[in-house]
């Protein structure tokens, strides 16, 4: 399907304190944690912008001003970046509300994450399903350190029997593309998740279209996955 590549546009969402990842981010934001020799989320402008991704909005809260003086207009990237600020916590979606002058269809996602997606092939997805919102997926494995045992309802006696399983999931990556649309159900400056988003266009069963990617994946938000990020990133983000 075709689009107008020049008006590609990002809202990356950098608020949070990042809390989970200390001490690493004691007097730094996330988003400039460095994984390898640059800041995590200057490695995502440059993978956007490898996809002609270049205007872009970072929705900023804790330590905004490190954010804007480290990145700027964006201009010593080729882009155009400019900046929402609030002025309190409004979880993942209620700082969009906030962002004017967004495009019909536009990229959402995390500012701590890295991953090797191919973000034009989402976005076609993305206009293709006529979705409102569409999620970028991946499948992750949690092993269970238990036996799990099936019990019968009615009988209460053991039906099946599983040692220490691995149970596989698909979870949300933080990587979504938004059709304006659905900002409509979004209270204006108050604090609204993306899980209350998710409940919400379920319950006008409004279609929400998935995108499953089966390469690399990995959210920085925890100590073990930060220094496995590190150990990853040169073969993620090559020049």
């Amino acid at each position: 399907m075709k689009y107008n590549q020049n008006k590609l546009y990002a809202v990356i969402l950098a608020g949070g304190k990042g809390t989970r990842l200390a001490p690493y981010t004691t007097t730094l934001p996330k988003p400039l944690v460095p994984v390898g020799d640059k800041p995590i989320l200057e490695i995502i402008l440059k993978q956007l912008s490898d996809h002609n991704v270049k205007n872009i909005a970072i929705a900023v809260n804790h330590m905004a001003q490190l954010i804007e003086a480290f990145f700027g207009n964006g201009e010593k990237y080729g882009l155009n970046i400019k900046y929402s600020v609030e002025d309190k916590p409004l979880s993942t979606v209620g700082p969009i509300k906030l962002i004017d002058d967004l495009p019909d269809n536009f990229f959402v996602m995390n500012g701590d994450i890295l991953t090797d997606i191919d973000y034009s092939d989402l976005f076609e997805k993305h206009l293709l399903s006529g979705a409102l919102l569409t999620v970028a997926t991946y499948k992750r494995i949690s092993h269970i350190d238990y036996g799990v045992i099936e019990i019968d309802n009615e009988t209460k006696n053991i039906k099946g029997f599983h040692e220490k399983p691995d149970k596989e999931f698909d979870v949300s990556m933080g990587i979504y593309v938004f059709n304006k649309k659905v900002l409509d159900i979004v209270p204006y400056n108050e604090s609204y998740g993306f899980d209350d988003l998710v409940y919400k266009l379920l319950d006008l069963n409004k279609d929400i279209s998935t995108y499953e990617h089966n390469g690399y994946w990995l959210d920085i938000g925890r100590p073990e996955d930060y220094e496995k990020a590190n150990n990853d990133v040169n073969n993620i983000n090559k020049e």
